[in-house]
């Protein structure tokens, strides 16, 4: 063995013999510390991880679905709200949803369009005028009087109107000379009624008509006046058509032969029903296409107004 080595073997058996190792008593106990101090150890970690596990639970659950956000560092400043970035019309082919919903409800909000208020007031431009070859001369006649022949005494939605005008209005058919009296004369009313009261109105109409075939009409000697419904259809919303059946008498009022024909027509649009009744001049009877006309005017002056 070297010297230099043999001079290290000395060198550590001095400094091993300084050192006294601990008696086997204060070794166990030092142990068993040690072993306690480890289970302490272990018990606070565990009830660490389940207090955690508690307290992200009930987080999770207040916070409902959805990433917790979280609070930004202390001192991150908090960032100006930005102007509103520009709407962005849909894609052509996605079409838009019918339905939307409110924030944080789930009630459907459905649009409608409020309907059209009913007028109360009837004002002149809602009665038509006669064309130029069929104008008499003399001019219309607002004034009370009746909108309907005498029908057994009945009265068709009286109980519902709200406001009501008629007139009176003389006509020419076309081709009459210009010299000659009238050809006939329109007793032309215009009613509003209650919402709901014009259908019935029409209704009871029909009604009354069929419940008054006939009865004795005004004159001497007394005669008899018939009247029946007639089909109907094209105008309006609905409508109401029916005849009177006077019997012609001479200049003594006894019957001459053959009958004086008048027609009614009723229109209903919406809550507003007008009335044409054709009535005749010294004797004459309605004709038939002069009349359909005259409706189809009466008709549209009554869409343009309430339009």
């Amino acid at each position: 063995m070297s010297r230099e080595l043999h001079r290290y073997y000395r060198s550590l058996a001095a400094d091993t013999d300084e050192r006294v190792l601990p008696a086997p008593d204060r070794l166990r106990r030092s142990a068993d510390r040690w072993a306690r101090r480890r289970a302490a150890i272990t018990v606070l970690a565990a009830a660490g991880l389940v207090a955690g596990t508690v307290a992200g639970s009930r987080l999770v659950l207040a916070a409902g679905p959805g990433p917790v956000p979280v609070p930004p560092p202390a001192g991150t400043p908090t960032p100006r709200p930005s102007a509103a970035a520009p709407s962005v019309a849909p894609s052509p082919t996605t079409p838009p949803p019918a339905v939307g919903r409110t924030s944080g409800s789930r009630s459907p909000i459905v649009t409608t369009t409020p309907p059209a208020a009913t007028p109360t007031t009837i004002p002149d431009r809602a009665f038509f005028v006669l064309p130029a070859a069929n104008d008499a001369g003399t001019g219309n006649y607002f004034g009370p009087g009746p909108v309907l022949p005498v029908l057994c005494g009945a009265t068709p939605g009286d109980e519902r109107v709200v406001a009501q005008r008629a007139r009176s209005l003389p006509y020419r058919r076309a081709g009459a000379p210009a010299d000659e009296v009238p050809s006939g004369n329109y007793r032309h009313s215009i009613t509003i009624y209650r919402s709901g009261g014009a259908g019935a109105a029409l209704a009871e109409l029909r009604a009354a008509v069929r419940a008054c075939p006939e009865q004795p009409a005004r004159g001497t000697p007394p005669v008899t006046v018939r009247q029946r419904l007639l089909p109907d259809s094209g105008y309006g919303d609905e409508s109401v058509l029916f005849e009177t059946r006077t019997p012609y008498r001479d200049a003594s009022g006894d019957p001459s032969g053959g009958d004086e024909v008048h027609l009614v027509r009723a229109v209903r649009s919406g809550d507003v029903v007008t009335v044409l009744w054709e009535q005749g001049w010294e004797s004459t009877s309605t004709q038939r296409a002069q009349f359909d006309a005259d409706s189809r005017r009466a008709v549209e002056a009554i869409r343009r107004w309430l339009d």
